[in-house]
């Protein structure tokens, strides 16, 4: 007898296929990530690190017996990934997603109640940058920076807000921002702050990683102490996450990995880790960079074109948000989204800077165009989806 969970996850592929997925952190992985996924390596405990890292940062060694092809497998995809990002920084693969590579940065520097400066959610931070609904807000101080009258980072009110609240840790990197970050802007505004102790630079790229790998958008490597990252989004891998460091920093960041937040690592997603950096590695993973963001372009400039509002007026990487409180003023981010998932389209809804409405309805949506570049749409396909998407709204605005 099948079992029903088999039909169900045929009833998602069969979704997935049909369905026109514009989820700026969604992507499709490769057949190779799927097999490493469902493999073997699903068996094995490991908890631990490798006992000879391959970048030379310490001797740690296994809790476990039997983990000498395991180690082989994590150092391989420490170094590929090494290789992707074209850097000498200590990498640590084993976090199980961004949200547990983000916290653990976070304590292998700071102090519980220490300060932090982030991007806010309404601009388009992330929960786990110290929203004061997640464990990140609750355990630290979090302070917020904000964007300017045009959606753009707003620089000056970080250098602002560093000397006013001195904090210890200043983030970079957002969930729904389509402007290129300057990362070597803020380093600068840190290394010029007055401040006896200057804070810890950290960089969350979780969705322009892959745009970083590819050289399509400022690497924070060589500026940034810390970076994290998930490996699926625009780096089209498994759903997981990695931490980079400078080598100065390697003990105490596996150290709030392993035993500090997380228990036995998953191997089965670290080799699906590898096969994705493998991927990256190739000259035709530049191309479908260049694709995603030449679409992404293509799309937001339709929708400018038809009237709608989209935030800083443009993109420059592979997503940008539509803010409908002057252009359609009655009309939800989550409204759309439901009606759009009825039409085969699927997107998600999301605040905007300024944002009055609560963040389950918003006043705004985000697109993407990783994962639909990846089924081989073109710019063309994305314009036609831009104008599906109209014809919905204008049918909902009846």
């Amino acid at each position: 007898m099948e079992s029903e969970v088999f039909r169900l996850i045929e009833k998602e592929k069969e979704r997935q296929d049909r369905n026109i997925e514009l989820i700026a952190s969604e992507n499709f992985v490769s057949q190779n990530v799927l097999k490493a996924l469902g493999s073997c390596l699903t068996n094995k405990y490991c908890e631990g690190f490798p006992a000879v890292r391959s970048d030379g940062c310490g001797k740690k060694g296994r809790y476990y017996g039997g983990c000498q092809v395991i180690d082989e497998i994590e150092e391989y995809c420490c170094s590929k990934w090494r290789e992707v990002f074209h850097t000498d920084y200590h990498v640590n693969v084993q976090p199980h997603s961004g949200s547990q590579a983000n916290m653990a940065a976070y304590l292998s520097v700071l102090q519980p109640g220490d300060t932090i400066l982030a991007m806010s959610l309404n601009n388009g931070g992330h929960l786990t940058h110290g929203s004061p609904v997640n464990i990140s807000g609750k355990v630290f101080n979090t302070f917020f920076y904000d964007v300017d009258e045009n959606g753009y980072i707003d620089y000056s009110d970080i250098e602002k807000k560093i000397e006013e609240h001195r904090p210890a840790l200043v983030l970079a990197g957002a969930s729904a921002y389509s402007r290129v970050i300057a990362f070597d802007r803020i380093r600068k505004i840190i290394d010029d702050s007055g401040l006896e102790k200057k804070p810890y630079f950290m960089v969350d790229m979780a969705h322009i990683a892959g745009l970083i790998a590819a050289g399509f958008h400022p690497s924070p490597f060589g500026l940034a102490d810390i970076i994290t990252t998930t490996t699926h989004k625009t780096l089209r891998g498994p759903r997981g996450g990695m931490i980079f460091c400078r080598k100065e920093l390697a003990s105490v960041v596996d150290g709030a990995i392993f035993p500090g937040t997380q228990g036995g690592p998953l191997e089965h997603v670290i080799a699906a880790k590898a096969i994705a950096a493998e991927e990256a590695c190739d000259p035709s993973y530049k191309e479908y960079i260049r694709n995603v963001v030449i679409n992404c372009r293509a799309m937001c400039d339709e929708f400018i074109r038809m009237g709608y509002e989209v935030v800083t007026g443009g993109t420059d990487n592979h997503l940008f948000l539509i803010d409908f409180s002057r252009t359609h003023p009655d009309l939800t981010g989550k409204a759309l989204q439901d009606e759009l998932d009825r039409h085969g389209i699927t997107l998600n809804k999301n605040c905007v800077p300024n944002e009055k409405r609560n963040p389950v309805q918003t006043s705004g949506v985000r697109i993407g165009t990783a994962a639909e570049t990846t089924k081989g749409k073109t710019a063309d396909d994305f314009i036609a989806i831009a104008h599906r998407i109209d014809a919905v709204i204008r049918e909902m605005s009846r």
